[in-house]
């Protein structure tokens, strides 16, 4: 059978309108500041009224990011301790035959193990972990120099050398060595996550072919990431293009400095999170400041030192091997960051792959429409083996209080 092409039409979450308002001549220190969540010389601004009542519901009740499981540390292959959580399945949940499972050598269950992008952290995957407790065996792990993790141990010191997502894929293989060393694995990326996912089968076929039983690449891309144009006429980007790397470079070297200015202009900062992580105009204002939170932890220097792994990120002879597993592919249709042409790439190489294109969403599609998302995920977990088809997948998963 041929590939199978799906839009779903996105949920977007309740929420006061956003106001937009175009403002010439945002300094470049700000700019790249803002290259987590992407390039921008547009400024957009957003009512101070929502966004202080936003981050006084999220900062008071804390109802997204507060899923914890147990934890646990990977040491990668330059010493590097690597900070995941696992959520096991609920014994009760799947019913007399499961129970009498346990108890005597069962096999190893499925693992989902979930990769975030880049300046996030596992807890980017909120909806779909509260959907999925329980039912399934998870793994959220946290990248190098991201939430939890160490900072990179090759990327400090005198003999420092650039992150790669190589690296990152032989970062992947170590949490899974610690997380999951038996067992058929679920495979699940965003950006970056989706590269570092590439990038384990590249190095690792092996491991691909003998435990992967299903992969999810979400808002990522397998290379040409340096023509990606973020939404800016060519004359912009292409100057961007020119004077970034050396002004980031420029900026790491100054973190405290850069990090005070982020703070001063926060305002301006969240609105570039908005253009270049949503598309809703309706977004929940908690989720977004959630986004906020996530992407301002993220040092500067950390910016810095991974933004140059991305030009060089060319991974789409490493598809191929999941072509035997079902494999599902989706992305926004107004993504910015890693436009839906690059997932359209991924699935010509993988044919028959299911390529899901999420109406009115942008990067951070598993925060803007978690049904769609969810949804889609469940359906790729039952094509695995690793859940029933009568489980009970929660489309939402959200903790957040109503009305908040």
């Amino acid at each position: 059978m041929g590939r199978a092409v799906t839009a779903v039409a996105g949920a977007a979450s309740a929420g006061g309108p956003w106001r937009r308002a175009g403002i010439a001549g945002a300094a470049i220190g700000v700019i790249a500041a803002g290259a987590a969540a992407g390039v921008a010389i547009e400024r957009l601004t957003v009512g101070r009224g929502m966004r202080k009542r936003a981050r006084l519901a999220l900062d008071a009740s804390g109802p997204y990011g507060a899923l914890r499981g147990t934890p646990g540390r990977a040491l990668a292959d330059d010493g590097t301790e690597l900070y995941y959580e696992s959520d096991d399945v609920d014994p009760d949940a799947g019913g007399p035959r499961r129970r009498r499972l346990f108890g005597r050598k069962a096999p190893a269950p499925v693992t989902v193990i979930f990769s975030h992008g880049y300046c996030l952290n596992q807890d980017s995957w909120h909806f779909q972990r509260a959907a999925l407790r329980g039912l399934v065996r998870t793994v959220h792990w946290d990248q190098r120099s991201h939430g939890r993790s160490a900072r990179g141990a090759s990327q400090s010191g005198p003999d420092r050398v650039p992150v790669s997502i190589d690296q990152l894929g032989r970062d992947l293989k170590a949490v899974i060595d610690a997380a999951a060393p038996e067992g058929p694995l679920v495979l699940v990326g965003h950006s970056m996550g989706g590269m570092t996912v590439m990038a384990l089968a590249g190095q690792f076929p092996e491991l691909v072919r003998d435990r992967v039983a299903g992969v999810a690449f979400i808002g990522t891309s397998s290379g040409r990431l340096g023509e990606v144009s973020y939404g800016l006429p060519a004359a912009g980007v292409n100057a961007v293009r020119r004077v970034l790397p050396g002004v980031l470079r420029a900026l790491g070297s100054q973190a405290e400095l850069v990090e005070r200015g982020r703070r001063a202009t926060a305002d301006l900062f969240a609105g570039m999170i908005k253009r270049y992580s949503f598309s809703s105009r309706d977004v929940d204002p908690a989720v977004t400041r959630f986004a906020e939170r996530m992407i301002e932890s993220t040092p500067i220097d950390v910016v810095a030192e991974f933004y140059p792994a991305f030009d060089e990120h060319d991974k789409a002879d490493a598809l191929p091997v999941f072509r035997d597993v079902p494999v599902l592919v989706l992305a926004g249709d107004r993504d910015l960051v890693t436009p839906s042409g690059h997932s359209e790439v991924i699935a010509d190489l993988l044919p028959e792959s299911e390529l899901v294109i999420v109406p009115d969403a942008g990067h951070l599609v598993m925060l803007e429409h978690p049904e769609a998302v969810t949804d889609r995920l469940a359906d790729l977990l039952v094509r695995a083996g690793a859940v029933s088809a009568a489980a009970n997948v929660g489309p939402y998963g959200s903790t957040a209080q109503p009305g908040g």
